[in-house]
C-alpha cells in the first residue's frame, strides 16, 4: 500500500528547526531523478520544479523540519539544559531518550526531579519544561568536549507498523515529505497541467518561515499545503472534538488558526475527491498553522490554497500514529489535484455569473 521502508528512514532523520542538513540530503537523493530541476535556495528550502503545459504555477509545501530541542548550558555536573524548537507537551518528555547533535551524535535521557521527592502539592502539577534537563551519563568535562551551546536535539524514536497503523517520533511532517516525494514519483512520465513546484520547507515548526521566503520566491498561482492534522477520536473525546478521525481518508482543510481556505480550492479537493472515490472528511483545527497560510499570504499576488491533511494522534508527542489507508488516500488525492487543476473554474462568482447570463454553464468542472 505504501512505501514504509521509505517512511521510516524519513521519519527517523533527524532534522530540527533550523537544522535541517541530513533530512535535506535525503530528500534531494529521492526527488533528484523525478523532477526537471532541484534548488537549494538561501534559507535551505529544496525546491524542485516539474514543467507544466500551461502558464500557471502550483505550489505544494511539506516541511521538513521536526520539532526538537536546542542546548542552552550544562552544568557543572554535566547537565544539559535546553529550550524547546517547536511546541512540545511537557508530560510527555519524562524519561525519554535523545539525541544531542554535538561533535558527534551522543544519545542522552531527558530527567525531572523524582516523584518520590516531590512535595504532596508537586505530584499533582504538571512539571515545567524549563525544570527538565538532559543526563548523558558522562561528567562535564567529557561533555564539554563534544557538546556547545547552539547544538540541535531530537527524539530517539524509531518508525514502528502497529496493526494498520505507522507509528514513530516526528511523523509531524515527515509524512507529508514522504507523500511529496511519492507523488512526484508518480507524476514523474505524466503529463501536468501546470508548473508543479514541489517545495520541502524549512522552519515551519517556529513560524512557517521557509514557506513565506519560498512562496514569495515562487509566487505561485494556486497553493497546497501538506501536513498533519489532529485525530482526536479517543476515549473521553466528544463527537465534535474529533477534527478527523483515523482511517476515515484524507482530510480537507477548511481552517485552522492561521488560515481559511480559499473555498474554491476546498470545493475542487472534495469534487476531485468523489470523482476518483477517494475518501475524504472535512478538517476544521481551531489551533495552531500550517505552511498554507504561507502559500496563501506570502507569493506577490496571493494564491488560491487549500490544504491535505494527515490525520494524526499524539499530536507532538514523544510518538505519533497514522494510519496507513490514510496516507494513500492522501497521495491519491493530491495526484488527482495536480492532474486535473486545469479542469476546475476557479474565478469568483461576479465572473461566473456575467458569463452564465451569457448562456455559458460555467460553473464547477469544465
Amino acid at each position: 500500500m505504501i512505501n514504509v521502508d521509505l517512511l521510516k528512514v524519513i521519519c527517523e532523520t533527524p532534522g530540527a528547526p533550523g537544522f535541517e542538513q541530513r533530512i535535506r540530503e535525503l530528500v534531494l537523493k529521492e526527488v533528484s531523478p523525478l523532477v526537471d530541476k532541484v534548488e537549494v535556495d538561501n534559507m535551505g528550502n529544496v525546491i524542485t520544479f516539474k514543467k507544466g503545459a500551461g502558464d500557471k504555477k502550483v505550489m505544494i509545501a511539506a516541511h521538513m523540519d521536526e520539532i526538537g530541542f536546542i542546548v542552552t548550558h550544562v552544568d557543572e555536573d554535566g547537565f544539559v539544559r535546553f529550550h524547546p524548537l517547536g511546541g512540545f507537551d511537557p508530560k510527555t518528555l519524562t524519561s525519554q531518550r535523545v539525541i544531542v547533535h554535538g561533535e558527534k551524535d551522543l544519545i542522552g535521557v531527558m530527567g525531572s526531579k523524582p516523584i518520590h521527592l516531590m512535595k504532596p502539592e508537586e505530584r499533582n502539577k504538571q512539571t515545567p519544561i524549563n525544570e527538565y534537563f538532559i543526563d548523558l551519563g558522562m561528567p562535564k568535562a567529557e561533555v564539554v568536549k563534544l557538546v556547545s551551546i547552539g547544538d540541535p536535539i531530537t527524539r530517539d524514536r524509531h518508525l514502528i507498523e502497529m496493526g494498520e497503523c505507522v507509528n514513530s517520533k516526528s511523523i509531524d511532517n515527515r509524512v507529508s515529505v514522504f507523500i511529496l516525494i511519492e507523488v512526484l514519483r508518480e507524476l514523474k512520465n505524466k503529463e501536468v497541467p501546470y508548473d508543479i513546484y514541489g517545495v520541502f520547507t524549512v522552519q515551519e515548526e517556529v513560524g512557517l518561515r521557509g514557506a513565506i521566503s519560498s512562496a514569495h520566491s515562487i509566487d505561485p498561482d494556486f497553493g497546497i499545503g501538506l501536513d498533519v492534522t489532529i485525530a482526536f477520536d479517543v476515549p473521553g473525546a466528544q463527537s465534535h472534538e474529533y477534527v478527523t478521525r483515523l482511517g476515515k481518508g484524507a482530510a480537507i482543510k477548511i481552517m485552522d488558526g492561521s488560515v481559511i481556505s480559499d473555498y474554491r480550492m476546498v470545493n475542487f479537493l472534495k469534487k476531485t475527491a468523489t470523482q476518483y472515490n477517494i475518501p475524504w472528511q472535512p478538517e476544521i483545527l481551531p489551533a495552531g498553522g500550517t505552511d498554507t497560510a504561507g502559500l496563501q499570504r506570502y507569493g506577490k499576488k496571493g494564491a488560491i490554497a487549500g490544504a491535505i491533511s494527515i490525520p494524526l494522534r499524539h499530536i507532538h508527542q514523544t510518538i505519533e500514529l497514522a494510519h496507513k489507508q490514510d496516507i494513500h488516500h492522501c497521495i491519491e488525492l493530491l495526484k488527482a489535484a495536480l492532474l486535473h487543476l486545469d479542469q476546475y473554474d476557479w474565478r469568483f462568482e461576479h465572473t461566473r455569473i456575467e458569463e452564465k447570463k451569457k448562456g455559458d454553464d460555467v460553473f464547477g468542472f469544465l
